[in-house]
This record gives C-alpha cells, structure tokens and sequence, in this order.
C-alpha cells in the first residue's frame, strides 16, 4: 500500500469515527469539489481547490484510481456530512427521521439540514461559514420566538422568527447590511423594523444549492 492510499484509509478511519485533524482544503481536495468550509475565501483565487484539483498526498495529482459503487456513495454522504459540518450520528438520525416521513427521502434529508438554526444563521449572511453561524449561536446573540436560543440543531418550522439580542446588534450590525445586499432564499424574510428573520415556508428542493447528489446518500444508509 502506498503513501497516498495508505493516507486515504487513515481519513475514511476518521470520518466513520466522527474526527477529521486535517486542513478544511483537503476535505474539498479529497471530495472532489468545493465545499465551500472557509465560507466567503472559497469564491475568490485563494482558494485551494481552484489551484489543486486533485486529492491530497504525494502522489495525488497523478492518482486514477477506479472507486465502487460503495466507495461513490460514501463520498457522497462525506459531502453532505461536510458541507454542513455535521457529525456521523446526526446525520444517520437525520436519515432514520427523513424515511419515515411522506416524499421523497432524500428531499426531507437536506430540509433537516437547511431549517436547522446555524443554517439559516448562516444563509442571511450573518456568518461567513456554518461552523461561524454555529459560534454565534452557541454564545448566544440570537433569540428563537423571543426565547433564549444558543442550540445549532434546532430545527425551526413554518413562522418561526429569529431575532438578534439587543446586546449583540452593534458587532452583527455589519452582517445586517450584507444581509440587505444580498437578500435571503425565497423561503425566509427578514423585517428590517424589528431585526428579525422569519421562515415563512420549508424550501424546496431547487432552492437548496448543496453540492451533493443526495439519492446516494439514500442508498449509502438503505444498503
């Protein structure tokens, strides 16, 4: 065994175990695609995936290895599992919750994900990244319907309103004005008089940009 597989086996290792030590670059280097962890950076030219494209490890510019249908959906629910910057056993849960609801299951699978609180933090442009939006929450400058809130998994429903503590408007006034730039998906609203963001409706599956085919991901925890 080589260097560079010798180095894949260690990470697979440490996804299953819920621990990953290397740099968030890698992870986008190793998935083949961005998974945009460094937030706003992963857009410009620093980006490390736009300048190696190819897996890390001495020998991974030159790797050509044939992966399985196993080894396909796995890579897929690491996708996901990233992307979001979720642990191993929330993402089973998430799974077990989304199989037995009515629909398609791979479509209630990423609503878990987007209604979660540190996602929706995040897609008004109040955190540069999910794990940013996730250390916002958990030093608690939100309030969830005028309730303490510092727990990133909660996950909201229809008219369920976000609003910033007062204590925390002067450092999150900045991320308001972006907030205003870039406007919000088309199932959320925010009420600039009262600084709030309300989830007016779930999202459909077209307005959620994950980069992941999730049917495998289906198929990964249905085997």
């Amino acid at each position: 065994m080589g260097v560079a597989q010798e180095k894949e086996e260690e990470c697979n290792r440490e996804l299953i175990m819920g621990r990953y030590t290397e740099a968030n670059c890698k992870i986008c280097r190793r998935n083949g695609g961005k998974l945009f962890l460094k937030g706003d950076r992963c857009l410009t030219a620093k980006c490390s995936f736009e300048k190696r494209k190819y897996p890390p490890g001495i020998a991974g510019a030159n790797i050509r290895r044939k992966i399985s249908e196993y080894g396909r959906r796995l890579k897929e629910k690491q996708k996901l599992r990233f992307f979001y910057g979720v642990s191993e056993s929330v993402i089973s849960n998430y799974f077990k919750k989304a199989d037995k609801q009515k629909g398609v299951t791979g479509n209630n699978l990423l609503f878990h994900f987007e209604k979660r609180l540190d996602n929706i933090i995040y897609r008004a442009s109040m955190a540069s990244s999910r794990k940013a939006a996730r250390q916002l929450v958990m030093h608690g400058h939100f309030k969830l319907n005028s309730r303490k809130a510092n727990i990133p998994s909660i996950i909201l429903k229809e008219g369920d309103e976000i609003t910033i503590k007062d204590k925390s408007l002067k450092l999150l006034t900045p991320k308001l004005n972006v907030l205003k730039e870039k406007g919000l998906p088309a199932w959320l609203a925010y009420d600039e008089k009262n600084k709030n963001i309300k989830m007016i409706n779930s999202p459909k599956r077209e307005e959620i940009d994950v980069p992941v085919k999730e049917q495998l991901v289906v198929e990964y925890y249905s085997r």
